[in-house]
């Protein structure tokens, strides 16, 4: 198959790295005229005027960001199969569709507001009690479009600093970790899930995902695979679905935000399950049976910001791989990441943070389990 592709960024270009054993060809179509791809045929077309050239060389289309206009998104599905579908964007795109998705399937969350001025800012912050986290309801990703209220008097310059007319306003959660699924639907409704993951973010961004996780109550892990689950059969999703999620100290799990699409803290898996989340998004669009989700060994997936590391040298470490995305330094940029295995977690703790003191400014991991290891 040639396989369509909206964007073309690393999340298309590992697609593609992950497709090509499968004999698949790729077509990228960039709408925003900065693709980075560096793989496949890449049509460039900010002003939408080649969509009819890109229908043309495709059999079936995915995406790698749902950052699209989703009336593009629903004239490509007159035309070609689409998968996941414009629904699963038009609901991760606004932050109000998918809490109310979230609530209608039962999916506990965070207690929110949806504020229309600074005035009703204010209120929800005296009402949910500081601090709480103000994000857009539509375009933020990677902590853009986000501020943290200290104090109910800052809504005014938080609501000025987002910028946008409609807010969700959160209260914190006082979580020991903060974990995620990936979930895989074929196109025959089968679903395989990953076990779950460990992310630390920090300033909004991804540092270090980690799975499997060593103490993880296989109840836990159960109660998010029946979450996920109920997303993927609401939205009748065929595809890689992310699903960021806040462990409590009572083991309970309140969800955060998901992603209809492979998802930076998947990247583990490349190296370290049986079949990768790339690969698996592929098997399901294409309607070829889904592959094992099995974790190989322990493993920690590392991102590489804004400045590359000292890359010989992380290579050095036994089990370390690195995969770059021929990306220009530059401040918060995503160069890359490295996937780190071990024998045990304890092994890849040290490991780990031997790649992050060559990388720099590369914040300490932290662990929830590492006082036990």
């Amino acid at each position: 198959m040639n396989i369509g592709v909206l964007g073309a960024g690393q999340l298309g270009r590992m697609l593609a790295l992950a497709g090509y054993p499968l004999g698949n060809r790729f077509t990228f179509l960039d709408t925003t005229g900065n693709p980075s791809a560096g793989i496949g045929e890449v049509i460039v077309d900010p002003d939408n005027q080649h969509l009819a050239e890109f229908l043309a060389k495709v059999d079936v289309v995915t995406y790698e960001f749902e950052h699209l206009p989703v009336a593009l998104v629903q004239e490509i599905e007159k035309h070609k199969p689409v998968y996941p579908s414009s629904r699963a964007i038009q609901v991760c795109q606004n932050r109000v569709e998918e809490k109310a998705l979230f609530d209608r399937l039962n999916i506990p969350t965070p207690a929110y507001r949806v504020v229309e001025s600074s005035d009703e800012l204010e209120a929800a912050a005296r009402e949910l009690g500081c601090p709480v986290v103000a994000k857009s309801v539509t375009e933020g990703y990677d902590g853009k479009g986000q501020a943290v209220l200290k104090a109910p008097e800052e809504a005014a310059d938080a609501w000025q600093s987002i910028g946008h007319t409609q807010l969700i306003v959160e209260a914190f959660v006082d979580f020991v970790r903060e974990v995620s699924m990936i979930a895989v639907r074929g196109r025959d409704g089968e679903v395989v899930f990953y076990p779950m993951a460990e992310n630390q973010h920090v300033g909004g961004i991804l540092r270090y995902s980690v799975a499997p996780l060593p103490d993880l109550d296989a109840q836990v892990q159960q109660t998010a695979d029946t979450y996920i689950r109920a997303l993927l059969d609401e939205l009748d999703y065929v595809g890689v679905l992310a699903l960021e999620l806040f462990q409590t100290r009572d083991g309970s799990l309140l969800a955060n935000e998901m992603a209809p699409r492979v998802h930076n803290s998947g990247h583990w898996t490349m190296d370290g399950a049986a079949t990768s989340q790339f690969e698996n998004h592929l098997r399901a669009v294409q309607g070829l049976p889904l592959g094992s989700t099995q974790a190989i060994a322990p493993t920690c997936m590392v991102n590489v910001i804004g400045q590359e590391g000292d890359n010989a040298a992380m290579l050095a470490l036994a089990h370390t791989h690195l995969h770059r995305y021929d990306k220009a330094e530059r401040a918060g940029r995503k160069l890359a990441h490295i996937n780190v295995v071990a024998a045990t977690h304890a092994e890849l703790l040290e490991k780990v943070r031997a790649c992050q003191a060559l990388l720099p400014e590369a914040p300490p991991v932290e662990w929830s389990f590492e006082p036990s290891l």
